[in-house]
C-alpha cells in the first residue's frame, strides 16, 4: 500500500469515477490508474468500487468505510509536513484563503494588507469563487481558510465561525422617485420596479428572496449577477433598483446612485469563516483568524478542530 493509491482511490470519488479524468488531474496514465486500484483492492481483499465491464460505477459498502480512512490518512500525511514546516520555518509559507467577490472586495482588503505587512516572506493567494467552491477547495486541501455567508456551515468535513453580521440596503441612480417617499421603504414599493441583485447562491440572495416570499410578493428580478460592481453599473443605467450588500455602497465612489437603508425588510446576513476539520494550521493562519474574529484565540480554534462532525464517533 501506498500514497499514489491511496490518492487514486480518493481522485476516484472526486472525479466521479471517470478514470480518464483521474489520470488527468494526478498526471498518469489511465491504465496506471487502474493497476494502483487492482492491486490496493488484492492487497485489501475487497472490491473498492463497483464495476460494468472496466467503467467504473461507484463504491462498494466497504469501499465507502475505507474511503472515509483514506480521506483521514492523506489529510494526516499534510498535517506531518505542516507541522514540520511550522518548526523549521516560522515566517515562511503557502497560505490560500478562499473568498466571494464581496468580501474579497470590501471586506478583506485591510486585513490582507495587514498579513503582507506582518507575514512578508508567506506567499498568500486569494482565490475567488461560489460558496459550493470555497467549501470543495477547502474539503481537498486546496485553501487553508474559507471565507462566505452562504453555503459552509452546511458542509460537515468543515468547521465554521461567524465573522460579522450585514445588512442588504437598495441602491438607485441620483433623482429616483424612492428616494421622494417620506415613509420608510416597504417591499411593496420595492416590488414596483424591476430589481438587480445578486445571483442565487451569492452574498445573501437567500433572504432577499425568503423576504418577498414572506410577503407573498413575487420581484421582477430583471438581473442577477454576482458582482455588486455589475450590479451597480446596471443600476446606474437606470435598468431598476438594486439590492447589494450595504458595504458595497461607496458613497465617494458611487457618487451617481444613492443609498436607501433596508433595515428590517431583509433578515441580517452573516459571513462564516470555515476550516477543515482536522488540519494542522500554521501560527500565521491563527494569527489571520484571529485579526479577523478577535474573540477567536488559538486554543478556541484547535479545540474546534478536533470536534467530530455530526454523524462521526
Amino acid at each position: 500500500m501506498n500514497f499514489q493509491q491511496l490518492r487514486i482511490v480518493r481522485e476516484t470519488v472526486r472525479q466521479d469515477f471517470n478514470l480518464t479524468e483521474v489520470a488527468n488531474a494526478l498526471f498518469t496514465s489511465q491504465p496506471g490508474v487502474s493497476k494502483h486500484i487492482r492491486d490496493l483492492e488484492d492487497e485489501l481483499g475487497v472490491e473498492i468500487f463497483l464495476r460494468r465491464g472496466k467503467r467504473l460505477l461507484g463504491l462498494t459498502p466497504p469501499g465507502a468505510e475505507l474511503v472515509e480512512v483514506v480521506d483521514r490518512i492523506l489529510l494526516d500525511a499534510q498535517n506531518l509536513r505542516r507541522i514540520a514546516d511550522q518548526f523549521a520555518s516560522r515566517e515562511t509559507g503557502h497560505f490560500v484563503v478562499a473568498t466571494t467577490h464581496t468580501q474579497a472586495r470590501y471586506a478583506l482588503p485591510k486585513v490582507i494588507k495587514w498579513f503582507k505587512t506582518d507575514y512578508p516572506k508567506v506567499h498568500l493567494a486569494l482565490h475567488q469563487g461560489s460558496p459550493d467552491e470555497i467549501a470543495e477547495m477547502l474539503e481537498n486541501g486546496a485553501a487553508d481558510v474559507g471565507i462566505a455567508t452562504e453555503a459552509l456551515d452546511k458542509v460537515p468535513s468543515l468547521v465554521t465561525f461567524p465573522c460579522y453580521t450585514w445588512q442588504h440596503a437598495v441602491i438607485v441612480p441620483q433623482g429616483h422617485p424612492l428616494l421622494a417617499r417620506e415613509q420608510p421603504l416597504t417591499l411593496e414599493a420595492l416590488a414596483e420596479y424591476p430589481i438587480i441583485t445578486y445571483h442565487e447562491g451569492f452574498t445573501g440572495r437567500a433572504r432577499i428572496d425568503e423576504a418577498f416570499a414572506a410577503a407573498g410578493i413575487v420581484p421582477d428580478i430583471v438581473l442577477s449577477a454576482i458582482d455588486a460592481d455589475v450590479i451597480k453599473t446596471y443600476v446606474a443605467e437606470d435598468l431598476g433598483v438594486g439590492i447589494v450588500a450595504e458595504m458595497a455602497y461607496d458613497p465617494q465612489k458611487d457618487r451617481e446612485l444613492a443609498l436607501i437603508k433596508a433595515d428590517g425588510l431583509f433578515p441580517p446576513s452573516t459571513t462564516r469563516l470555515a476550516l477543515r476539520r482536522g488540519t494542522f494550521l500554521r501560527a500565521y493562519t491563527y494569527a489571520f483568524i484571529e485579526k479577523i474574529v478577535p474573540e477567536l484565540g488559538e486554543e478556541l480554534v484547535k479545540a474546534a478542530l478536533k470536534q467530530p462532525s455530526n454523524g462521526e464517533e
